[in-house]
């Protein structure tokens, strides 16, 4: 497609999933791919002469992939997170990355509450249990009978103080938590009214946590940060959730932990090997586990939307792009 003005080809941009929400650029042909993952090879075809990507978190972006869209100017990417994208790669070949920050925040910290309240009250159990037609059969419950955890004035220690960790400790306190936090350095916003958080170091808020909740990137750094000498040191009462990237936590470990009493239950969003999940987490009864649903709320995921479209025009049109990595 040639532009009427100039009688030039219209930049192509390549959006790797079909997404949520109004799909326009003007001056740009939207080259747009289905709703599941394509096979490596037809992505690499898929992005051929692309100005620029719009990408999902499963998609590898290396230097393989930057060679295929040659004269590729950007990379969107359709997530806060960008430990999907070879930013060393990027740079070298002068390409943008941008991120959707602020539009994941809500959503996320809805799931990772989500997850807490299901495994604290034993909500998917109870539903399976209602289901199978085991309680027709059992008869009507005992004051004994599938008791969860209270979360009321207990406490939640969340490991990465950026916006979406905020969100989840401020819903922590709305139940009744006390919030401890784990940052590098002092967050105001954590210290100060309402929450009236505490910066620890992560081994002494692992001692201290009746909920951990996992907000941190996944870096080299961050790679299994939560592994056996970590969950050692969790009450076995306590209870575990990641919302954040499947990588921080060592799931062998974790399911040792779970198994053997060490850790009282987990909620997962996110996965080592997706979509792969470990096999002994499929098999336990304390565990609940979602398909990386973390922002998949309409309104926000709309809004990503809007961002990632608003980034890839900035950068066409020789402008800075509001959400950069850097």
């Amino acid at each position: 497609m040639e532009s009427p003005l100039t009688a030039e080809p219209l930049p192509i941009v390549a959006i790797t999933r079909r997404l949520p929400g109004e799909l326009t650029l003007p001056g740009a042909e939207l080259r747009v791919g289905p709703e599941r993952a394509m096979p490596r090879a037809e992505l690499l075809d898929f992005v051929a002469g692309a100005s620029a990507l719009i990408t999902w978190v499963s998609e590898n972006i290396d230097a393989q992939l930057l060679d295929a869209a040659a004269g590729l100017r950007v990379v969107a990417n359709y997530a806060v997170g960008v430990d999907n994208i070879d930013l060393d790669a990027c740079t070298a070949r002068g390409v943008t990355v941008t991120n959707t920050p602020d539009a994941v925040t809500e959503g996320t910290a809805n799931m990772a509450l989500a997850l807490l309240l299901a495994v604290a009250r034993r909500v998917v159990e109870g539903d399976r249990f209602v289901r199978a037609g085991d309680w027709a059969r059992a008869g009507l419950l005992g004051p004994a009978d599938m008791l969860g955890q209270d979360l009321t004035g207990r406490t939640m220690l969340i490991v990465g103080a950026g916006r979406i960790g905020q969100a989840m400790a401020l819903r922590a306190h709305a139940l009744g938590m006390r919030i401890l936090y784990v940052s590098r350095t002092t967050r105001w916003r954590f210290e100060l009214a309402p929450l009236a958080a505490r910066h620890v170091e992560l081994d002494e808020g692992l001692a201290l946590c009746d909920v951990l909740s996992i907000h941190t990137p996944l870096t080299p750094q961050t790679h299994h940060l939560i592994n056996a000498e970590s969950l050692a040191l969790l009450k076995p009462s306590s209870i575990l959730i990641n919302t954040s990237r499947g990588g921080v936590v060592d799931e062998s470990a974790l399911v040792a932990a779970l198994g053997e009493g060490r850790l009282a239950g987990a909620g997962l969003d996110v996965f080592e090997h997706e979509p792969h999940v470990h096999q002994g987490l499929l098999t336990l009864e304390n565990v609940v586990l979602t398909p990386h649903i973390g922002s998949a709320e309409r309104r926000f995921r709309q809004a990503m939307t809007r961002m990632a479209l608003e980034n890839v025009r900035a950068v066409l049109q020789g402008e800075a792009p509001p959400n950069p990595v850097t």
